[in-house]
């Protein structure tokens, strides 16, 4: 799993943002299981959002000790998934290409690219998606405002 902004990725960034030339904050490749596949051999819904929170929570955890109390408390409000074509157990590794598409006062939204292995970076996505991440006081049981400093990282990785 690659940061965009690691300076090890020859892949240039896009200038003023944490994103990489294709316009994501972070590219992770996740490992395709023979159990994330159904009955008609291509992956499995559930498995798929499976597939995105092993992304999502590689690239959060990526964040740094600054950014804890914001990995620790979002929570997942809504998950959205559109299928553009099959993706099978020989797509491995996917290539989950992820950024910000947006934040509120109480809530933050990650966008996903899904391509197979092998995928011209440029050819239609598999898989588009998003989640809504809501950020909560995990002691008093409540939402809870975003900080200025968790604003500003979220607005770096936004396109």
């Amino acid at each position: 799993m690659t940061p965009a902004h690691d300076d090890l990725d020859d892949t240039p960034a896009v200038a003023g943002t944490g994103l990489d030339a294709d316009g994501f904050a972070f590219v992770a490749e996740v490992g395709v299981r023979w159990s994330d596949m159904d009955a008609f051999g291509h992956i499995n819904h559930a498995r798929m959002v499976t597939l995105m929170e092993e992304a999502r929570i590689e690239w959060l955890l990526s964040a740094g000790d600054e950014y804890v109390p914001l990995i620790k408390s979002a929570m997942i409000v809504h998950v959205e998934i559109r299928y553009q074509r099959q993706l099978r157990h020989d797509d491995s590794p996917l290539r989950i290409g992820m950024w910000i598409k947006g934040s509120r006062s109480v809530d933050f939204t990650i966008g996903y690219e899904i391509r197979a292995a092998g995928d011209d970076p440029s050819a239609k996505a598999a898989c588009v998606a998003s989640t809504q991440m809501a950020v909560v006081d995990v002691e008093a049981h409540t939402l809870r405002r975003l900080t200025p400093t968790e604003k500003e990282y979220l607005r770096s990785w936004s396109r």
